[in-house]
C-alpha cells in the first residue's frame, strides 16, 4: 500500500517535478518513515525489503540538502553514496540523474573496472554527488589531490551488510578516517550483524534514528511473488533448464538465472547460444564495459534471458522480470531472499521464482521456513523435455574449447559447493561426480574422489580461487 504523496513533504517544486516525470507521486513505507527525519538532518539507520524504494528514500533528502545550500562546482563533493557493486552504482546514478535533470548540480560514478584517469578529470571539475564502490573511492581519497571532499555534507552507505560481506570492512574504516566528521550519515542495511554495528559506531557521531530494524518483519518476501521448487536429479538439471528457458523464450518473457560461479555462467552462456537459445550473461570476471552494456540491454528489453552470479542479486532494480530461476541454490536464506527480490518489485509488482534442488538438498526448504518463506512444489513435465544430448556433443565437436570450459565450470562448481555454509544440506561428499559431469555435458567425471582424503582436498585447493 502506498502512503502519503511526495508533495506533503514540503520539498522543492523541481524535485516534485522530477519525481512526477518518473511516475512517482506517492511514497512507499520506507520513504514515508525515512525522508521526513532525513530532511531535518538526522542520521538514520534503515532496513527495508528489496524493491521497497530505499534509493529514493536517501536520494531525495540528499538532493534537497545540496539544493538548499546552493552547492556549486567550486564547493566540490557534498554527497557520497557508497554501494557494494558496480551495477548498483550505475543504477543509483541513473535515478540520481533523473532527480537532477533540471538542476545545475553534478554527479558521477567512480568504480573499479573503469578508466581512473577519466574519473580524475571529472573530479577536478568539482562533482557534487559521487556514487562509488569502496575500493575505487578509497583510491581517489588517497591519490587524487584534486578531489575536493572537505565540504562533504552527507555520507550514504547503501547495502551496508553486503558491502561488509564482500570484504570491504578494512576499506570502509579507512574511508571514514578521510571524511569530515561533521556531516549527515545515512546507512541502509538488510541485517544488523556485529561488523555492521561496528561500522555504525565508526560512521555516526549523533544518536541515529532506527527505521525497520527494531522489530522483525512478518514476511521476508513480498505478496506478489509466487515461489516454487522442483526436485531434479543432478544429471538432468540442464535438460530441465533448457526446456524451461525455451518456454520462457517462446512466451516472450523476461528471466534471470542464478549460478554459483563465474565459470558456470560463462560455459552455459556459450552452450545455450550454441543450442539456438539466445541468452545474455553477467558475472564478476567480465570487463566493466561489457557488464554495464549487458545490464542496460537486459533492463531495457521487454523479453530476455540473463545468466548471472550473485553479483546481480542485490539491489538492482530491473523492470518487469517475470521469472527468477535458481539453477544453483543460494548459499543461505538471506541470499535466496535477495535473489528472488529481483522480481515482483514495487507496489503491486508480481513475479515468479523457481528453485531447482537435488533430492539430497530438499532440507534447504526447512531453512527457508525458519525465515517465513514457504515454497510450493512445481510439477515439471518430463514428457515435454527434448533429448538434446546429441546436440551438446555436436557443439563440443564444433568448438573444442567449449569442452575445456565445461571442465573448468565443473571444477569451480565443486569448489564452491565445498565452501557452502549449510553442510547438512549441501554436502560435497554426497555429490555424484559422474552425474555432475553429465550436467555439464561431459561423458566422464574429472577424476576427483568423493572421500575426504588428502588427494581430494588437494584437488579442491588446486582450483583457481577466483572461480566462484
Amino acid at each position: 500500500m502506498m502512503g502519503k504523496t511526495f508533495d506533503s513533504l514540503g520539498i522543492s517544486r523541481l524535485t516534485l517535478r522530477a519525481l512526477s516525470d518518473e511516475g512517482f507521486t506517492r511514497m512507499t513505507e520506507i520513504q514515508e518513515k525515512s525522508i521526513p527525519s532525513l530532511l531535518k538532518g538526522r542520521d538514520l539507520i534503515a532496513a527495508a525489503k528489496t524493491g521497497s524504494g530505499k534509493t529514493l528514500a536517501f536520494l531525495v533528502p540528499a538532493v534537497e540538502l545540496l539544493s538548499k545550500l546552493k552547492f556549486e562546482a567550486a564547493n566540490g563533493t557534498g554527497v557520497i553514496v557508497i554501494s557494494p557493486t558496480r551495477e548498483l552504482c550505475i543504477q543509483t546514478s541513473r535515478i540520481l540523474k533523473s532527480l537532477l535533470a533540471r538542476r545545475r548540480l553534478t554527479e558521477c560514478v567512480i568504480m573499479g573496472g573503469t578508466n581512473k584517469k577519466v574519473e580524475d578529470e571529472k573530479l577536478k571539475t568539482g562533482i557534487n554527488f559521487v556514487v562509488a564502490t569502496p575500493g575505487r573511492l578509497l583510491d581517489h581519497l588517497k591519490n587524487t589531490l584534486e578531489f575536493v571532499y572537505a565540504n562533504l555534507q552527507c555520507l550514504i552507505i547503501d547495502e551496508a551488510d553486503r558491502t561488509l560481506d564482500m570484504g570491504f570492512e578494512r576499506e570502509m574504516k579507512q574511508i571514514l578516517q578521510f571524511l569530515p566528521k561533521k556531516r549527515q550519515t545515512m546507512l541502509f542495511s538488510a541485517t544488523l550483524k556485529k561488523n555492521t554495528k561496528d561500522l555504525i559506531e565508526l560512521a555516526m557521531e549523533a544518536d541515529p534514528i532506527y527505521v525497520g530494524l527494531d522489530q522483525p518483519e512478518e514476511k521476508a518476501t513480498v505478496d506478489g511473488l509466487e515461489q516454487s521448487y522442483v526436485v531434479c536429479r543432478l544429471e538432468n538439471r540442464f535438460l530441465m533448464l533448457h526446456s524451461f528457458l525455451s518456454k520462457v523464450h517462446q512466451n516472450n518473457q523476461k528471466s534471470m538465472v542464478f549460478f554459483s560461479t563465474c565459470r558456470s555462467v560463462k560455459f552455459y552462456h556459450i552452450l545455450l547460444n550454441c543450442l539456438d537459445l539466445p541468452v545474455k550473461c553477467i558475472h564478476g570476471n567480465q570487463k566493466q564495459g561489457k557488464r554495464t552494456s549487458t545490464f542496460l540491454e537486459f533492463g531495457n528489453s521487454p523479453s530476455s534471458i540473463l545468466l548471472c552470479t550473485d553479483v546481480a542479486a542485490r539491489g538492482l532494480d530491473i523492470p518487469h522480470v517475470d521469472w527468477i530461476i535458481q539453477f544453483d541454490p543460494a548459499n543461505d536464506t538471506k541470499e535466496y531472499i535477495h535473489r528472488v527480490g529481483r522480481t515482483a518489485r514495487g507496489a503491486g509488482g508480481r513475479g515468479r521464482a523457481i528453485l531447482i534442488l537435488r533430492p539430497e538438498e530438499v532440507g534447504f526448504l526447512q531453512h527457508l521456513k525458519t525465515v517465513n518463506v514457504q515454497l510450493d512444489e512445481h510439477r515439471f513435465s518430463w514428457t515435454e523435455t527434448p533429448d538434446i544430448q546429441n546436440r551438446i556433443k555436436e557443439a563440443f565437436a564444433k568448438d573444442p574449447p567449449l569442452r575445456n570450459s565445461a571442465k573448468a565450470a565443473c571444477k569451480s562448481f565443486v569448489r564452491c559447493y565445498s565452501a557452502r555454509h549449510l553442510k547438512n544440506v549441501f554436502d560435497v561428499n554426497a555429490l555424484d561426480l559422474t552425474a555432475l559431469a553429465r550436467s555439464f555435458g561431459l561423458d566422464e567425471p574429472l577424476g576427483m574422489k568423493k572421500a575426504k582424503t588428502r588427494a581430494w582436498k588437494k584437488k579442491l585447493k588446486s582450483v583457481n580461487k577466483n572461480t566462484c
